[in-house]
């Protein structure tokens, strides 16, 4: 049985990519080893959409036309998803765990798309919720990728705001593959923000962190896109105090039955890859798959796929739940707040 995942895997953002097509390469061949699900083994093919819209229509095109694809998983990216998403309803076809928390993928009219992770909505939430309470910051402002990702971001953060009757300092914007932050961050120097809000690829957040640190101290908080052992690395030393928000639990907690058979399945899979944040995502995306491929039977429909999740059900992975309903096709709805240390390790704050 073929899926197929069009995602960025070459450039700046390839970490991404690679880094989900590993985790749900991993779930299916620990599935496989098993004798895949009612006889089906799984394979997933993999398309470079570089992080472009248009190459994402095109790849997401292909996987469907030509390589007749049962369904989509672990899409990278808002701006790709938005490209794919009208050709994969087109085609009927499933749009599952895309890693974004772009609204749009929230839709309750959707009937073929289902999201395992909370929406940018909520990470947003849970970092306008520390700033302001337990750090007593006020002139917050937003740096974000010009695109709909980073406008998703914006809105999140504004809307959070507003709830407290508060409003958005400043903004800032780079252009998506371009790389170049230099202007954004003159500007926040200048403006002499409390605190930035961070809508970016990895290298682009840890572009601007240099630069502003150079001059400047605002705290610096971003999402879970930017979120991984990429942006800790290229942060260098500036990536302490480095708020970030993560939607699926510390990969290393092996206490979390899903999270040990994660570790297990790595090892058996790829020995020398890293457990992270982005290939647990990538896993418990193809752990999903298969519980809906079990849950069909040996009949299976698309339809019959993606029902479960369309209507209320409580998907339970290894002791992860995932909690589904009529019009709420997004399974997980927990927000970790992180915060990076001077060797690069994620602690989390709070409960």
């Amino acid at each position: 049985m073929l899926f197929g995942q069009s995602a960025v895997l070459s450039g700046p953002s390839q970490y991404l990519g690679t880094s989900m097509r590993l985790g749900i390469e991993t779930a299916f061949h620990e599935a496989n080893q098993k004798g895949g699900v009612h006889g089906r083994y799984l394979s997933l093919e993999s398309m470079d959409d570089s992080y472009e819209t248009e190459y994402a229509v095109h790849a997401t095109t292909h996987l469907i036309e030509k390589a007749q694809v049962f369904a989509l998983i672990g899409a990278v990216g808002t701006p790709t998803s938005w490209g794919a998403l009208p050709i994969a309803q087109a085609g009927g076809v499933p749009f599952i765990a895309p890693f974004t928390g772009a609204e749009f993928l929230r839709d309750p009219s959707l009937n073929n798309v289902i999201n395992l992770r909370a929406s940018y909505y909520q990470e947003s939430e849970r970092i306008i919720d520390h700033l302001t309470g337990e750090d007593g910051t006020n002139r917050i402002g937003v740096f974000y990728q010009n695109d709909s990702f980073g406008a998703a971001g914006l809105q999140g953060v504004r809307r959070a705001l507003e709830q407290r009757g508060m409003e958005i300092f400043d903004t800032w914007q780079y252009e998506r593959n371009a790389g170049g932050v230099d202007d954004a961050a003159s500007e926040i120097i200048a403006a002499k923000p409390d605190a930035v809000v961070m809508f970016g690829t990895p290298e682009a957040v840890a572009n601007l962190v240099k630069l502003v640190r150079k001059e400047a101290d605002p705290r610096f908080a971003t999402v879970s896109f930017a979120g991984g052992k990429t942006v800790a690395n290229k942060l260098g030393e500036n990536r302490k105090d480095i708020y970030v928000t993560q939607v699926v639990p510390f990969y290393d907690d092996l206490q979390l039955p899903v999270v040990a058979s994660y570790n297990a399945a790595l090892r058996a899979y790829n020995p020398s890859a890293s457990p992270d944040f982005v290939s647990l995502e990538g896993y418990l995306a193809g752990r999903l798959a298969i519980w809906l491929l079990d849950a069909c039977g040996p009949d299976l429909t698309r339809r019959c796929f993606v029902e479960p999740a369309l209507s209320h059900n409580e998907i339970v992975l290894d002791g992860l739940i995932l909690e589904y309903g009529v019009g709420d096709n997004q399974g997980l709805d927990q927000v970790y707040l992180t915060v990076l240390d001077e060797n690069g390790q994620y602690r989390q704050i709070g409960d």
